[in-house]
C-alpha cells in the first residue's frame, strides 16, 4: 500500500472535526488497525521530535492538527484578535455542567445560587454545551451536557481527563504561591 502516514496526514488535515481512529481504519480498510495506530503514533512522534509548529493531538475522540501552545503569541499577532473569553459566570456554569452532567437548570442554579439563564444561553450559542434530553418529572425540564466542541476547546480526549478536585486545589495553591512571590518582587522593586 502507499505511504500510510502520508494518507493519514491528508485525512486528518482534510477533516473538519477530530477524526476518530475507526474512521481512519474504515478509509484504510486494507490496513490492519494496529498498523494504523502505529502510523499515527509515529507521525505524532515525528512532529514532536522536530519541534514543529503543529502537532497531531487526540481530542474529542479523534485526531486533529493543533498548533503548539508556544506558538499562540505568533498566531495572535498574525490574526490581530483576542481569543474569545468566557465570563466568570459562564465558566462556573460550564464547570458545573462538565463535572455533574447530565443535569437541569435548577440543579445548576442550586449549586451556583443565582439565575443561570444568560450563561446557559451563551454556552449553548458557543456550542460548548447542548441539550441532551428532558427529565421525566413534572414540567419536563431540559437536561444539559457538554459537547465534542467543549472537549476540543479544552484539549481533552474525553471527560475522564478533567482535573480532579485534588488537582484543582493543588493548581490553586501553586497559583497563590506564585502570586505571593510576584507581589514580594514588586514590593522589593518599589523600595
Amino acid at each position: 500500500m502507499e505511504n500510510i502516514k502520508a494518507i493519514i496526514e491528508a485525512l486528518i488535515l482534510s477533516s473538519d472535526a477530530p477524526l476518530p481512529l475507526d474512521k481512519i481504519c474504515a478509509v484504510l480498510s486494507e490496513t490492519r488497525r494496529e498498523d494504523v495506530k502505529t502510523a499515527v503514533a509515529e507521525l505524532t512522534a515525528e512532529y514532536d521530535q522536530r519541534q514543529s509548529g503543529i502537532s497531531i493531538q487526540e481530542v474529542a475522540g479523534g485526531f486533529q492538527y493543533r498548533t503548539r501552545t508556544e506558538m499562540a503569541a505568533w498566531i495572535k499577532k498574525l490574526k490581530n484578535v483576542k481569543p474569545p473569553t468566557l465570563s466568570a459566570a459562564a465558566l462556573e456554569t460550564l464547570a458545573i455542567v462538565a463535572y455533574r452532567q447530565p443535569l437541569v437548570k435548577s440543579e445548576i442554579e442550586s449549586i451556583r445560587g443565582v439565575d443561570v439563564s444568560a450563561p446557559l444561553k451563551g454556552l449553548l450559542d458557543k456550542k460548548l454545551i447542548r441539550i441532551v434530553g428532558r427529565k421525566d418529572v413534572p414540567g419536563k425540564p431540559i437536561i444539559y451536557g457538554t459537547t465534542k466542541k467543549f472537549l476540543e476547546v479544552f484539549n481533552l480526549k474525553d471527560l475522564s481527563e478533567l482535573p480532579t478536585l485534588r488537582e484543582m486545589k493543588e493548581l490553586q495553591l501553586q497559583g497563590e504561591a506564585k502570586d505571593e512571590v510576584q507581589e514580594e518582587s514588586r514590593e522589593e522593586t518599589k523600595d
